[in-house]
């Protein structure tokens, strides 16, 4: 019978701490997260969106102000995960790979920008600690991780593109490279 009932309690606390871990949520990420959209939302209104439009559009034109260049300004000045809405503004093609290089921006540069992605930081500050106990220098294990991540989130961005296209061919579906129309 202790079994049983321990076996009930383990699985009660279970739910306990999901519970627990939801109203953490409800009270730190997803007011943040809703204020960053408020602001975000906010810019774009401000600028306009015709202006904010005109920049994605040129950002679309070519691979690398596409995949290094607004990944890289919008994780720096938005954070995660605001910064992957500056993909809304970008033609339907591109993004999937938009966002495959963006989320990969998000981890890569945490050692040098820990405001992009602070809720993995405990990742980056355990790879840190480790390195500083063999003697070294963390910030050129951060400056390397951020310029090794800004190739490997062109090429994964840029594959993303030929991925893309080979599944839209395979399944029939077109989808529109031009910012202003939507398919």
């Amino acid at each position: 019978m202790n079994y049983i009932v321990k076996f009930a309690e383990s699985f009660m606390n279970l739910f306990q701490s999901g519970a627990d871990t939801f109203i953490g949520m409800m009270t730190s990420i997803v007011p943040l997260v809703l204020m960053l959209m408020v602001a975000m939302n906010a810019i774009v209104n401000f600028l306009g969106e015709e202006r904010v439009e005109k920049l994605a559009e040129v950002s679309a034109k070519n691979p690398v102000t596409r995949y290094l260049v607004l990944p890289f300004v919008s994780a720096f000045m938005l954070g995660n995960p605001m910064s992957m809405t500056m993909g809304r503004f970008l033609p339907e093609f591109y993004k999937p790979s938009y966002i495959a290089s963006q989320m990969q921006f998000c981890h890569t540069s945490n050692g040098v920008f820990p405001h992009i992605n602070p809720g993995e930081l405990f990742v980056w500050l355990g790879i840190a600690q480790g390195v500083i106990d063999l003697g070294l220098n963390e910030m050129d294990l951060a400056v390397r991780y951020l310029l090794v991540g800004l190739v490997m989130n062109f090429i994964g961005g840029w594959s993303t593109d030929f991925i893309t296209e080979r599944l839209c061919k395979s399944q029939g579906i077109q989808l529109s490279k031009d910012a202003k129309t939507v398919v």
